[in-house]
C-alpha cells in the first residue's frame, strides 16, 4: 500500500516538486506544447513555488530527448566562476575557504538553460510557459507547512541579509501555513524578460522573441542590476562575465543496465556517479541478496561510497580536467571496485582513495551544507521526455533587492585546494550535485527521474531506478519504498565535512537490519519513516507500444504527478 496512488496517463504525465507546478506544465500540454515546453514552465514554476529551494537565478541542469530530431542532449545549466577570481583567490583572501556570501557568487544558468530547451526543442514562447510563475509571484500561493519549516530551520541564514529576510522573514518570523505569500519583485523580473520575448516576437516571431528574453537576462537591464548589486556587496561578476557565459550542450553520458540505457549529465555535476554505482551493483546477484536486507544495503552503500572516491579523485569542469570518463564507466572497473566490497565489514573507501577526502575525516561538524533543490519530469505521446534538476537557495547569500531572486551562490560547490579536480579557478564551472537521469528501455520505453537531496540525490536515484527495473515495483512503490543513504564522503560544499561511516536508516527498515549494519561498522542513525531529508524522487516510466504512461511522486516532500 502506497501514500499516493500511481497516476497514469496516455498523452502525457508530469511530475514536479509542487502540485501547482506539475500543474502548469498539465496546462502547457493541454494547450499544444510538449513535453520540452511543459517541463521548462513546471521548472519556472519550482522558482517561486519553491524559492526556497530553487532559485530564478539559480542552476538548472537538464537531460531530454526530442522525437521530432531523434536526439537526447543535456544542457549544462551550471554557471562559471567569473574571470577575475583567480585559482587562488580564497587561499590568499580567505584562508582557504569560501566564506558564506555574495563571494560564492557564480554566472546564474537557469534562464539560459530553459530558454536554450525552448528555442532548439519547444514549441512555446518564454512569456507563454513563464505565465504560470509569474502569476504565482505575483498574486502569491497559499504558504505551506514544508516552506514554512525549511525557513525556520534556517531562518539564521535568511536574517543575515535584509534584502533576503525582507521576503522570507515578514514581521521577522516565517510566514504561517496558510497565509497568501507574494513575492513581486520576482514576478517583476520574470515578467519583464515576458516582455521582451513578445515585443520582439512581435516583430520577429517566436526565435526572435527567445533570444530577446535571453539578451534581457544576460546583457540588458536584469545583467546590470545583478552587477550592481553582486559589486555593491563586494562579489566580483561583471557584466562581461555575463555576457560571455553560454550553457553547454552535450551529448550525455551512459551505461547499461540489464535491458536499460541509463544516461546522465557529465562529470560537472556528479551524475557520473549514479552510473559508476549502477555499474558496480549489477555485478551482484540482487534478487539473491534480498530486497533491502541487511546485506542488501550494505552492498549498495558500498558502491555509493565507491562511486563517491572516484567522484572526488577525478569529477571537475572537463574544459579545465581531464575525467578518464571512458575508464570509469567500464565494466572492467565497475568489477574490479565490486571486488572491493567486504559483504562482513563497512569501509571507508575515501581514506584510501583520495588525500583531500582523508583531511576531511576531521571535520566532521555539520557545515553549510543545503537540502535544497527540485526535480521536473514529463512524458508526451509523440515520445519527447524532460529531466531537470534546478537550484539554489536563498540562505547563503543577499538576494538581489530589486529583482527578488539570488542570483547564483553555486560556489559553495567547488574546493580552495588547486589539486582538487572541482577547485575554484576563472571561468570554471563549480561542480554541481543536481544530475537529471533519462533511462531508455526495451521496446522504446522511456523513463526520466530525479531527486532533490544533494550527496544523497544519486542515492535516492540508484535505489528507486533499481526498485522499478530489478524488483518490479510500480513507479509510486519504487519511489516509496524505504530508504538509507551513507554520509561516508566528503560532502559537496563548502567545507566538505564527512560523517565517517555514517549510515542513515529510515524507521520503517526492520530494526534487525540496523543492528546488522551497525555490526559491520557502520555507524547506524534513524530517519523518520518518509522523511524529506532522504530526497524526493520522481520517475515516470512510459511504454508508448502500449500507449501508457504511470508516474510516481515522492511523499516525502511536496512533490505531484499528474497523468492524462
Amino acid at each position: 500500500m502506497t501514500c499516493k496512488p500511481l497516476v497514469t496517463g496516455q498523452r502525457y504525465a508530469v511530475a514536479a516538486g509542487h502540485p501547482l507546478a506539475a500543474m502548469a506544465a498539465s496546462e502547457i500540454m493541454r494547450s499544444g506544447g510538449n513535453a520540452i515546453d511543459a517541463g521548462v514552465a513546471a521548472g519556472i514554476a519550482t522558482e517561486v513555488l519553491e524559492s526556497i529551494l530553487v532559485g530564478f537565478g539559480g542552476v538548472a541542469p537538464i537531460i531530454l530527448y526530442s522525437a521530432e530530431h531523434d536526439e537526447m542532449v543535456t544542457i549544462s545549466g551550471l554557471g562559471t566562476w567569473p574571470k577575475s577570481v583567480d585559482a587562488d583567490y580564497f587561499n590568499r583572501l580567505h584562508g582557504g575557504r569560501i566564506p558564506l556570501g555574495i563571494l560564492r557568487t557564480v554566472v546564474p544558468a537557469a534562464p539560459d538553460a530553459w530558454i536554450t530547451a525552448l528555442s532548439r526543442y519547444g514549441r512555446m514562447s518564454f512569456a507563454e510557459v513563464a505565465s504560470f510563475a509569474i502569476e504565482f509571484a505575483r498574486d502569491g500561493f497559499p504558504m505551506y507547512e514544508f516552506f514554512s519549516a525549511r525557513i525556520a530551520e534556517k531562518q539564521e541564514g535568511y536574517a543575515r541579509y535584509p534584502s533576503t529576510a525582507a521576503i522570507y522573514l515578514p514581521n521577522g518570523a516565517p510566514p504561517v501555513p496558510g497565509e497568501i505569500f507574494r513575492q513581486r519583485e520576482l514576478g517583476a523580473s520574470i515578467q519583464f524578460l515576458a516582455d521582451e520575448d513578445c515585443a520582439a516576437a512581435a516583430k520577429g516571431g517566436r526565435a526572435a522573441g527567445l533570444a530577446a528574453a535571453r539578451h534581457a537576462f544576460y546583457e540588458g537591464d536584469i545583467a546590470r542590476e545583478m552587477v550592481s548589486h553582486v559589486q555593491s556587496e563586494g562579489g566580483e561578476l561583471t557584466l562581461e562575465d555575463l555576457r560571455d557565459f553560454s550553457v553547454e550542450l552535450e551529448k550525455p553520458i551512459s551505461v547499461r543496465f540489464g535491458e536499460w540505457q541509463v544516461n546522465g549529465c557529465g562529470p560537472w555535476c556528479q551524475g557520473p556517479m549514479l552510473l559508476q554505482a549502477l555499474n558496480i551493483v549489477k555485478t551482484f546477484d540482487l534478487h539473491a541478496l534480498g530486497h533491502n536486507s541487511a546485506d542488501y544495503v550494505h552492498m549498495m552503500c558500498e558502491a555509493i561510497k565507491l562511486a563517491a572516491s572516484d567522484r572526488d579523485r577525478y569529477y571537475g569542469d572537463p574544459k579545465f580536467v581531464d575525467v578518464p570518463m571512458n575508464r570509469l564507466l567500464s565494466d572492467a572497473h565497475a568489477r574490479a571496485q565490486a571486488a572491493r566490497i567486504r559483504m562482513n565489514r563497512a569501509t571507508s573507501f575515501a581514506d584510501a582513495d583520495n588525500d583531500a577526502a582523508a583531511e576531511a575525516k576531521a571535520d566532521l561538524a555539520v557545515g553549510d551544507s543545503s537540502m535544497d533543490t527540485s526535480y521536473v519530469c514529463v512524458v508526451d505521446k509523440a515520445g519527447n521526455a524532460f529531466s531537470a534538476t534546478p537550484s539554489d537557495a536563498p540562505h547563503h547569500a543577499p538576494v538581489a533587492p530589486k529583482l527578488g531572486f539570488l542570483v547564483s551562490a553555486r560556489g559553495s560547490q567547488s574546493w580552495t585546494n588547486p589539486d582538487h579536480p572541482a577547485s575554484v579557478a576563472p571561468g570554471k564551472r563549480p561542480r554541481l550535485t543536481p544530475n537529471p537521469a533519462l533511462a531508455v528501455g526495451p521496446e522504446g520505453r522511456i523513463m526520466p527521474f530525479g531527486s532533490p537531496g544533494g550527496d544523497v540525490q544519486t542515492q535516492a536515484m540508484l535505489q528507486g531506478f533499481v526498485n522499478r527495473v530489478v524488483f518490479g515495483f510500480d513507479t509510486q512503490h519504487a519511489v516509496e519504498s524505504p530508504r538509507f543513504a551513507t554520509y561516508d564522503f566528503p560532502s559537496s560544499w563548502e567545507p566538505h565535512e564527512r560523517q565517517h561511516l555514517v549510515l542513515k536508516l529510515e524507521n520503517s527498515l526492520d530494526t534487525a537490519i540496523g543492528a546488522d549494519l551497525a555490526a559491520r561498522g557502520h555507524n547506524v542513525e534513524s530517519w523518520p519513516d518518509l522523511v524529506w531529508t532522504a530526497g524526493s524522487l520522481s520517475l515516470i516510466e512510459s511504454d508508448r507500444q502500449k500507449g501508457r504512461m504511470a508516474a510516481g511522486s515522492d511523499p516525502r516532500r511536496e512533490a505531484y504527478a499528474i497523468g492524462w
